[in-house]
């Protein structure tokens, strides 16, 4: 699984999904609930939790925008199909072998009305144990609820980072 691909430069039909990578906010305490939930799960489809915006996800999608996945659930395909929010919610389930039938259930109309309302309702959960404060992680990533997400790691003092 090296970089990201564009869906329209394949036939999505004939491509089998074999294996998908959810990255998640390490530092999320529902985020790593979900990630505990999801490996006790059996699997009809292999699962790789990998920490969002983490050397490993940059390593595995250069192309991806990791500060966007910090933002909402995003997995990415074996074959570089990439689901973002409800869409990637629904994928996960379809993985399960006991939620698959209702992953099948979410993809309709109606149902994808619920899984958006899943998600929204745990990303409002998520932005309120912030409390409106700017949410700092340990790997120099923070979000202001203002400007949204930041990235002040190692050499990035006073906003300019080194550049060698």
């Amino acid at each position: 699984m090296s970089g990201v691909r564009a869906t329209a430069d394949r036939d999505a039909a004939r491509v089998p999904v074999r294996g998908l990578t959810v990255l998640y906010d390490a530092e999320c305490s529902l985020c790593t609930y979900v990630r505990d939930w999801l490996v006790r799960q059996a699997q009809l489809v292999p699962l790789r939790l990998v920490p969002a915006a983490s050397e490993e996800a940059r390593r595995l999608f250069p192309g991806l925008d990791h500060r966007a996945t910090l933002d909402e659930i995003t997995v990415v395909a074996d074959a570089g199909q990439v689901y973002r929010g409800a869409a990637a919610w629904v994928v996960t389930l379809w993985a399960l072998r006991e939620h698959r039938p209702l992953a099948h259930r979410l993809s309709t109309p109606a149902g994808a009305r619920v899984a958006r309302g899943a998600v929204l309702a745990a990303a409002k959960w998520r932005g309120a144990q912030w409390g409106g404060r700017t949410y700092s992680r340990s790997d120099g990533w923070a979000y202001d609820p203002r400007w949204g997400w930041t990235y002040s790691g190692p050499g990035c003092d006073g906003g300019a980072c080194a550049t060698d």
